[in-house]
């Protein structure tokens, strides 16, 4: 369809290498746009969430993605620990540990 446009708006006699280079460019202008808007920024927080998940501690206080809150008892290398209740802990992959509890700043609780 862009062909048959490309076509009819220089007439006949225009090259098929032009036509090539008009698809190049629009395919290259194309990716430049799904890479700034959508995998560039996936990027960066999949990066700020490794670091996220290599700063945890022994009693910082976490939410899972599945909407647990519990406090970090273990952290293994691929597992984290979580005390949800007096008598209750549960395992989970640390990929699924999401953020910090909204009210738990990790300063007071070091000073």
């Amino acid at each position: 369809m862009i062909d048959m446009a490309f076509a009819q708006q220089h007439g006949q006699g225009s090259s098929p290498a032009g036509a090539l280079l008009f698809q190049l460019l629009f395919f290259a202008a194309l990716f430049a746009l799904f890479y700034f808007l959508l995998i560039r920024p996936q990027q960066k927080a999949r990066r700020k969430h490794q670091e996220f998940l290599k700063g945890l501690k022994k009693g910082d206080r976490v939410i899972t993605t599945g909407g647990v809150w519990g406090t970090v008892v273990e952290i293994g290398d691929d597992t984290v620990t979580l005390k949800v209740d007096a008598n209750t802990r549960i395992t989970f992959s640390k990929e699924y540990i999401s953020h910090y509890q909204p009210d738990f700043k990790r300063e007071e609780k070091e000073g």
